[in-house]
């Protein structure tokens, strides 16, 4: 091999050795890399059910934004042994004794994405503030609540503790204020719940909901 040939050979190999495209230019630091274990992944569905758990409020923006309202967002464990539920309560800051959403999510795994499922309570006056006594909802059989049909949110983790996700395109319906359909995005981080909300016409028009942007709650306990 003459003087030439191993010029060439070393100029190839400092380029293969970028593109990892010829294993006999392989460094002992990239067949170490190669060689160690990869870190496991997170359970989605663990990860992000602990960040939705808590008492949530959207006071700090309304107090720098008077487009909105003060809502308390509270969401706690219910049914342990059956899987990923929560108790979720929503009210005017100053109205917590009557809230106007009480649902039960569920968070299951499908694929990538983690699918939050929304329930519709029977006779949700007798759970007024039962997210103090999660263990009331002993007595709550699953089968006797309503699906929400079409209305689950599907999240994809994005980041450690950042998800991110919508409900489907028009499959979620509604008649609240006349409206034919509803939508929500939801992002959910560290200590914090972004939720937007609205409801819409056959027409595509915005009938409810915040018109700037999502709710920002943020955690209190």
């Amino acid at each position: 091999m003459t003087l030439h040939s191993h010029l060439n050979l070393g100029a190839a190999c400092a380029i293969l050795v970028f593109a990892a495209a010829w294993t006999g230019c392989a460094t002992p630091e990239s067949m170490a890399a190669a060689a160690a274990p990869k870190a496991p992944q997170p359970d989605a569905v663990e990860e992000l059910f602990a960040l939705m758990q808590g008492s949530f409020d959207s006071k700090a923006q309304a107090e720098r934004d008077s487009a909105f309202y003060a809502i308390s967002l509270h969401m706690h464990q219910v049914w342990p042994e059956r899987g990923h539920f929560l108790y979720v309560e929503q009210a005017l800051a100053s109205m917590q004794e009557k809230p106007y959403r009480q649902r039960i999510y569920q968070l299951k795994a499908e694929g990538d994405e983690v699918a939050s499922y929304v329930y519709k309570l029977p006779a949700d006056s007798l759970w007024i503030g039962k997210w103090r006594e999660p263990a009331s909802f002993k007595t709550l059989i699953l089968n006797e609540l309503d699906l929400l049909e079409g209305c689950e949110v599907r999240l994809t983790r994005l980041d450690a503790d950042h998800f991110k996700g919508a409900t489907g395109d028009q499959t979620c319906p509604s008649s609240l204020y006349g409206a034919s359909y509803a939508q929500s995005e939801v992002e959910v981080t560290k200590g914090r719940v972004v939720s937007w909300d609205r409801g819409f016409d056959a027409e595509g028009n915005h009938i409810w909901g915040a018109e700037k942007g999502g709710y920002e709650f943020v955690k209190s306990n």
